[in-house]
């Protein structure tokens, strides 16, 4: 007998009408040889992942091809091992009659070449998201799957073309997304793949050339909508998935950030990079809010990032002065104009720090070309030190030839105020090497380059524009002296929020103060291990005895290069944050000021967008357009997309939340809910909060709650407490708002209560 196969349907209760054999056979027998197929090529995934892990590494294209294969299959095996036959979104009919397309999160194939799954973010798979009855797309019907447990245990059918017979279908009355919202929340976000409705569908596969604005109002679905235009940019553009790059998010908290973590893993994307404004800066990490608002506007203009220039460039100065170097072969004048030249050497847009070893060098090679050395020049035999004192060196010595704990002879000890090595520490037989030396390590000389060409530490000079008015007022002259007051501080490196749009700034107009001395280690261990590579040479060439000399073709070029090996140095640690990204999504952009956008833009010079907002949401008011507010920033080429539909927010939240933002921004944009779930906003009072948490608690054994504007009145996992401005991005079944006259005045008072009024996707209690 034949092995019984069980049903991938599980539709129990009031749906168990929907389980007809007739309404789901032939659902049931394409799904069945999905999940077998699934099994098989679980397996042959897994496989290749192995062969590609064992794989030598190689180096260059070899190695970049090994682990772009090691990526794509790793993250294919997540998704299979994540999920299994509830990959299948559902299925769409096409009105000529040709057999149903089956959609699902990828591509699937079987071993006869027959399409059991098309991948969702293909052509072939559009019109399962945009047909509508006005325009079907070719399409008669279509079916949506709801999954548990890799059962399904609901579906939903919409009969778009007018007309069509609906046997084998049971069409609802209302969408799938649409039903989908009364299920019960939890901490994480659940994508909505398979219930994205046409409006959606259409920003998701939006071109990325130009930024792309996502207008919506609370509950409209536009966050999770540019998180599926992550996954769907990165599989079909190349720009945007292709060798360098990447996609950021930046989200407005962290709360944000751990709530949305799952979406685009779900949807067979794990390498995006998800941030907040202040991470993408090191000092992020501890920087407190500004205190007062008016010192946040001052450092929120884009003016302030202007200052960054000049703010650096004063510490750029060329020597006017000649300067007479003695050297041991003959004193050498360094005029003006040398000066000048040297510093002109780095390519524009270099960074500073970056840029001083290479005006060191480029200075060093106009000076040792000034020295006839072939004219029979010779070096003074008592000359020691070659024009210093031994020990005496300066600060600003150390910065060019190294400090102390800098291993620059690559021999594991570490450079002194007595040690004499070049910029790269190693010591040169040859005049023309000698010379350089004797340059190289002039006091006179490291010490005029150190005073025009500092090292600077990015810290340093955003500390001296909040500490020293002069230079705020050289660098930011559009400042009235009552401003260049109010920025100064007591204590220049306790960070703000505010601070960390100019520190970025300033670091990358300066570069890693650390980098150069990095470089010196590395080139130092690499010229030392390729000395002791030549002493070994050299000894088994000595030492050979053997009658066809085999060890005399260690000199040969590709034998000697063979054994030259890589040194393993530690490197620095890369921040993945810096960029540059291919492209970069901004949820709450609203918020951002003008100079934290100049943060983000830095790390996307492509200019490809995807900016998430609702200015009815700004805190600090937002009284321009969308196009005004990204020009003034430097983002020229936009485009709009407006949701309007909430989704999230039923109906009677939203008319009780409505009055509250129209008070203050009359032109708020209000979204229209699409639900009703028939009950009412509660009022109470305050004393009232644990009966109603503790009362919901029990009558719900799933779902969320958030607690806004005072703490949690019971320890449970289900309960959150947050304040106002903390509830951005997120969503919960129950909203309890606590005093809610009591998150201020004005524009911020009625943006944070009509924000925390529309997290709510099931019931709302405000308490006063």
């Amino acid at each position: 007998m034949p092995q019984h196969i069980p049903s991938v349907f599980d539709l129990v209760g009031d749906r168990a009408a929907k389980g007809d054999r007739r309404l789901v056979a032939a659902d049931d027998t394409h799904l069945t040889a999905v999940s077998a197929h699934l099994v098989a090529a679980t397996a042959d995934v897994r496989e290749r992942l192995a062969e590609a892990r064992r794989r030598p590494g190689g180096r260059g294209q070899a190695a970049f091809d090994r682990d772009q294969e090691v990526h794509r299959l790793s993250g294919r095996l997540r998704l299979l091992d994540r999920f299994g036959v509830d990959l299948c979104l559902g299925r769409m009919v096409p009105a000529d009659g040709s057999a149903p397309v089956y959609v699902g999160r990828l591509g699937l194939v079987d071993g006869h070449g027959s399409t059991l799954l098309v991948d969702w973010r293909s052509p072939a798979a559009e019109p399962f998201f945009a047909a509508t009855h006005a325009d079907p797309r070719g399409l008669s019907s279509r079916r949506r799957y709801r999954w548990q447990d890799r059962r399904v245990v609901d579906y939903w059918d919409e009969v778009l073309t007018l007309g069509d017979p609906t046997d084998g279908l049971v069409p609802d009355d209302d969408s799938a997304f649409v039903t989908s919202l009364a299920t019960s929340r939890s901490e994480r976000m659940r994508d909505v793949l398979g219930t994205l409705a046409a409006d959606q569908d259409a920003i998701v596969r939006a071109g990325a050339r130009d930024a792309l604005v996502v207008d919506g109002g609370p509950g409209t679905g536009k966050t999770v909508v540019a998180l599926h235009r992550a996954a769907y940019l990165l599989a079909v553009d190349p720009a945007v998935g292709g060798r360098h790059g990447g996609v950021l998010v930046v989200g407005p908290t962290e709360q944000y950030l751990a709530y949305v973590a799952d979406v685009l893993p779900g949807l067979g994307e794990d390498g995006v990079r998800l941030a907040t404004p202040t991470a993408l800066v090191p000092e992020g990490a501890g920087a407190v809010p500004e205190a007062d608002p008016r010192v946040a506007a001052l450092k929120g203009d884009a003016r302030m990032i202007d200052a960054v220039e000049p703010a650096v460039a004063l510490h750029e100065n060329p020597p006017t002065t000649t300067l007479a170097v003695s050297t041991p072969w003959a004193d050498v004048t360094v005029t003006p104009g040398d000066w000048a030249e040297a510093f002109a050497a780095p390519d524009p847009g270099t960074p500073h720090d970056d840029a001083r070893q290479e005006i060191w060098s480029a200075l060093l090679d106009l000076l040792v070309d000034k020295v006839d050395l072939d004219g029979g020049a010779v070096p003074a035999a008592d000359e020691e030190g070659w024009g210093r004192e031994p020990g005496t060196w300066s600060d600003d010595d150390l910065d060019v030839v190294g400090r102390e704990g800098d291993d620059l002879d690559g021999e594991g000890g570490p450079v002194g105020p007595d040690d004499d090595f070049d910029a790269y520490g190693t010591a040169s037989a040859d005049p023309t090497g000698d010379l350089r030396r004797a340059l190289e390590t002039s006091e006179e000389l490291v010490g005029t380059f150190g005073r025009a060409w500092p090292l600077l530490d990015p810290r340093d000079v955003v500390g001296d524009l909040w500490t020293v008015p002069a230079y705020l007022r050289r660098c930011a002259p559009w400042l009235t002296p009552d401003e260049v007051d109010l920025l100064q501080r007591d204590e220049p490196q306790r960070w703000t929020v505010a601070d960390l749009p100019i520190l970025d700034a300033v670091r990358r107009r300066t570069g890693d103060p650390e980098a150069a001395r990095r470089r010196r280690r590395r080139a130092a261990a690499r010229t030392a291990a390729r000395d002791r590579m030549d002493d070994v040479v050299e000894h088994l060439l000595a030492t050979d005895d053997s009658d066809l000399g085999v060890m005399s073709m260690l000199r040969g070029q590709d034998l000697r290069s063979a054994l030259d090996t890589e040194v393993d140095v530690p490197a620095a640690e890369v921040d993945e944050l810096v960029g540059p990204f291919s492209h970069v999504v901004v949820d709450e952009a609203q918020e951002l000021s003008d100079a934290t956008w100049r943060t983000i833009l830095a790390r996307c010079p492509s200019g490809s967008l995807t900016i998430v907002g609702d200015r009815a949401q700004a805190r600090l008011g937002f009284t321009e357009t969308w196009e005004e507010r990204l020009a003034r920033v430097g983002v020229s080429r936009v485009r709009r997309s407006q949701l309007s539909i909430s989704y999230r927010t039923p109906a009677e939240i939203m008319a009780e939340a409505t009055p509250v933002i129209r008070a203050a921004l009359p032109d708020a944009n209000v979204p229209t809910s699409v639900r009703s779930t028939g009950t009412a906003v509660r009022h109470g009072a305050v004393a009232d909060l644990a009966a109603v948490v503790t009362a919901w608690l029990a009558a719900h054994r799933t779902g969320t709650v958030c607690v806004v504007g005072a703490p949690a009145p019971v320890a449970d996992p289900r309960v959150r407490s947050l304040p106002p401005a903390r509830t951005k991005g997120l969503e919960f079944d129950l909203v309890v708002l606590v005093d809610p006259e009591s998150f201020g005045d004005g524009v911020t008072g009625a943006v944070d209560r009509y924000v925390a009024m529309t997290r709510a996707t099931a019931e709302l209690v405000v308490l006063a």
